[in-house]
């Protein structure tokens, strides 16, 4: 009897290990479910209201703590009737010539920037559409990695299935950034030409267009052949 009560305690002990490891594996598959949870509740929620911030604002706030420029956040959302149609379709023109055609992700985009990649010898484009981008503004930060990218998938399907398109583009053009701390198109409008989002003028919309592949070190009046090509695309879609 002894024996045997003496061989109680090391069988319970594998028990106790393959538990404990559950756990451990456990977590980080629900703390990814939860996430996706959030991220999937603040969608529906932002089908009627626009965030009070995002992740991308976030990340520029806790940036500018390390950097000497005084950092001040604008960010005024406005309904999609007080933005400029020149401005949805500029953007369009600009970042995602099959906006209203893909599913969320372009995959004929996506090729064919990594073969231009490829025949360049380095990163010259991208083929993120607008849903992505607003995804990544919502949710993530600008830091470039595998898992971030990987994270981005299954998040933008998440705001096709939720939002609408025209909900997409008018989420996108409010929190997108224009220029350091300038955060939508009211704020970039007022920023950059002095007026309201919804009076910018067909060039003024594709010059503001022009800087969002990198708007922290590009200017709407220094991007004059760009805006030209932009303006062309336009042309080109119908608009």
């Amino acid at each position: 009897m002894g024996a045997r009560k003496s061989r109680r305690p090391n069988a319970r002990r594998p028990r106790k290990r393959r538990g404990l490891l559950r756990k451990i594996l456990l977590f980080p598959v629900a703390l990814v479910g939860g996430y996706y949870a959030l991220c999937t509740l603040l969608l529906l929620l932002y089908t009627f209201v626009f965030p009070p911030f995002t992740g991308v604002q976030i990340q520029r706030r806790i940036e500018s703590f390390f950097e000497d420029e005084p950092y001040r956040k604008v960010y005024v959302p406005v309904s999609g009737d007080k933005i400029s149609d020149h401005l949805k379709h500029a953007a369009i023109a600009a970042e995602d010539g099959r906006f209203y055609e893909h599913g969320g992700i372009d995959w004929e985009a996506v090729r064919q920037a990594v073969q231009d990649n490829q025949e360049r010898g380095r990163t010259w484009r991208g083929g993120s559409t607008i849903t992505q981008q607003l995804a990544k503004n919502l949710f993530m930060t600008t830091h470039r990695s595998i898992i971030r990218k990987g994270a981005e998938v299954p998040l933008t399907y998440l705001t096709e299935l939720i939002l609408t398109k025209d909900r997409i583009l008018v989420l996108y053009l409010n929190v997108v950034e224009f220029d350091r701390g300038v955060y939508g198109a009211e704020a970039a409008a007022q920023h950059h030409f002095n007026t309201s989002a919804s009076k910018l003028t067909r060039r003024q919309a594709a010059s503001l267009a022009a800087v969002l592949p990198n708007p922290r070190n590009r200017s709407p009046h220094r991007m004059g052949n760009y805006t030209n090509t932009i303006l062309r695309r336009m042309s080109a879609m119908g608009y």
